[in-house]
């Protein structure tokens, strides 16, 4: 496993990496050595991000076995995160492709990006479909009581209706409709858990800081929240309320469902091939508006929201997504010792199983 995800803290990529590593090391144990960040080669190399230096690495490592990369995110994802000159943007976006192309093997958590990476140029064979993953050690429900407690020690009212957010404080992740939203609920409290992971790079960086400068009264910025934290916020929120304008399948979802947190999401085409009807969804600040009323006043409907996340995250669980990787590195292994004339039935099985699913 290769991975620099941790120069900066507080986003999506280092969280999946860390779930995604542990799960194969637990499961996966008696079939692989798994290490991260090992100067050696391996039969197999995952590159869990993009670095120049890794990129100068591939010549050795495909003369020691595959390589596979993960894609967290394409040109059109990052031109609504990051401000980069022109000139930057023109050569990083030419290096991520390169960089893709430049592997054995790829992995995407959204199927929906299949046919994005096949219009860059990339055979659709060489790309599998596995999601991510959360651990219940780490993210799990807790008691009315405790969640009570959890908002006073987070500065809000123990007994009102909270809506929750969490993730990097951009334009794109739909910050600025939240509070928004808040403003014209001045009968529920919100929190943001989250802060400027690139700084002064961040797209809406100076309007989004004029915000946390004078938010709604009823609205928190605790900013970047430690890691072990995380299932403290997701508890005390009645629900997790991400307006984001654009997604691959964010961590913070599979974390807000593992904690029987209903999920409310704007309605963007990234969702329904990995969500199903596992959330509740709308189009514009009405209709979150309307949503959020009518989780806060009709029992049922909470009801039923809070049990659709549970569906979601019982789909989503370990040993499912286990069996996936499994499959996926048993195959790349065979890949190794076998030309394509000779590669196993079922190997062949689960690249189109990748690719279709």
């Amino acid at each position: 496993m290769k991975s620099h995800a941790d120069m900066v803290e507080g986003h999506g990529v280092l969280s999946a990496y860390k779930e995604q590593v542990r799960l194969v090391k637990e499961g996966l144990s008696k079939q692989f050595t798994v290490t991260e960040n090992h100067k050696g080669g391996g039969d197999i190399t995952h590159y869990h991000t993009v670095n120049f230096g890794y990129f100068l690495t591939l010549p050795l490592a495909k003369m020691r076995g595959k390589t596979v990369g993960y894609v967290h995110f394409l040109p059109e994802t990052i031109e609504d995160s990051l401000k980069l000159s022109p000139i930057a943007k023109k050569v990083f976006y030419q290096y991520l492709i390169t960089f893709y192309k430049s592997m054995d093997r790829l992995v995407t958590v959204n199927p929906i990006f299949i046919d994005k990476l096949a219009a860059y140029g990339i055979p659709k064979e060489k790309i599998s479909y596995i999601p991510n993953y959360v651990s219940e050690k780490e993210f799990y429900p807790l008691s009315q009581q405790r969640k009570k407690e959890l908002r006073q020690e987070w500065g809000l009212c123990p007994d009102k209706f909270t809506v929750i957010c969490t993730g990097q404080l951009q334009t794109r992740k739909g910050v600025l409709d939240f509070a928004q939203i808040a403003n014209r609920l001045p009968e529920m409290q919100f929190l943001w858990a989250g802060g400027f992971s690139f700084g002064k790079m961040t797209d809406g960086y100076e309007e989004i800081s004029r915000l946390l400068k004078s938010p709604p009264p009823n609205l928190v910025f605790p900013g970047m929240v430690p890691r072990e934290k995380m299932n403290e916020i997701y508890n005390i929120g009645d629900v997790m309320f991400l307006p984001s304008y654009g997604e691959l399948f964010p961590m913070t979802i599979l974390e807000a469902m593992s904690c029987n947190t209903p999920i409310l999401l704007r309605d963007i085409d990234v969702y329904p091939k990995i969500l199903m009807d596992f959330y509740l969804k709308a189009s514009d600040n009405q209709g979150f508006e309307n949503c959020l009323r009518r989780m806060k006043d009709d029992p049922d409907y909470y009801k039923a929201a809070k049990e659709a996340a549970h569906r979601g995250h019982m789909f989503y669980n370990a040993s499912h997504v286990l069996s996936m990787w499994e499959e996926f590195y048993t195959c790349l292994i065979q890949e190794t010792r076998h030309s394509e004339k000779s590669l196993p039935a079922h190997c062949k099985a689960v690249r189109e199983k990748g690719i279709s699913a």
